[in-house]
């Protein structure tokens, strides 16, 4: 097992890629902390992990909510006793073409996707700091390496974490803390499902594998940058959408 007796931080893993990551880190023998605000997906995903053996607790927090995010890493210690990987996974959208983004709807996905990286981070750092290792895989997206239409305040946020990732890469790297960034492409999930069908066409045409992601691929990824396989790997963006042409 690729992460026995490892502890495993999952921000949004009641659905989608988190919960299919949660899945895929127990399976490797992690105990793995589901966060999540949804409350009644991420005690179901709990119940289900639980049931086939993994070590797994479920804490519901607004990852943009400062004060709750340090209530709920204190919880989290106090259960599991240290945190060895944090997969920063939580992520929002609310496109909009710039003329008729609202504010509000900017301002909300920025809270979600770029300051709740911040506020776990912050929050979890510590207990890394203090045993000397740890991971940390924030999720970019291709928006975020490359813009999309229609999606300033979801580009921004993916950009930002990017940039926070090489800044923490160069900060904590010396202190034994590997920090990098996944980018999925278009990935099969409850996000795209907003997307017009000839829309998704067009996208699995500009991917080799003429192929929308899994969240199994992006979860696999972050597998390999939580494990010792990617120890010497530090600040990189990681990009999992099949090659696509940009």
């Amino acid at each position: 097992m690729r992460l026995l007796d490892k502890t495993v931080v999952i921000t949004g893993g009641a659905n989608g890629i988190g919960a299919v990551a949660a899945a895929l880190f127990g399976k490797q023998g992690a105990q793995v902390a589901i966060l999540d605000f949804d409350v009644h997906a991420g005690e179901a995903k709990a119940q289900e992990l639980h049931a086939t053996g993994v070590e797994v607790a479920f804490f519901q927090v607004d990852v943009a909510d400062n004060d709750r995010v340090k209530e709920v890493a204190n919880q989290v210690i106090e259960k599991f006793g240290k945190v060895d990987i944090l997969v920063n996974n939580a992520g929002i959208t609310k496109d909009a073409m710039l003329v008729k983004l609202d504010a509000a709807d900017f301002k909300q996905v920025i809270d979600v996707n770029l300051t709740g990286v911040f506020n776990c981070t912050q929050a979890f750092l510590p207990a890394m700091l203090a045993q000397g290792k740890g991971k940390i895989i924030n999720t970019s997206s291709i928006a975020g390496t490359g813009g999309n239409v229609g999606q300033t305040n979801y580009a921004a946020s993916k950009a930002g974490v990017i940039g926070m990732t090489k800044t923490w890469a160069k900060e904590f790297g010396r202190k034994g803390i590997n920090v990098n960034a996944v980018a999925p492409g278009f990935i099969e999930t409850n996000m795209i499902h907003t997307i017009p069908d000839k829309v998704l066409e067009q996208i699995k045409l500009l991917t080799p594998y003429s192929r929308l992601g899994t969240p199994e691929d992006v979860a696999n990824a972050y597998l390999f940058l939580a494990s010792e396989e990617s120890d010497f790997i530090n600040g990189t963006v990681l990009e999992v959408d099949g090659g696509m042409l940009k």
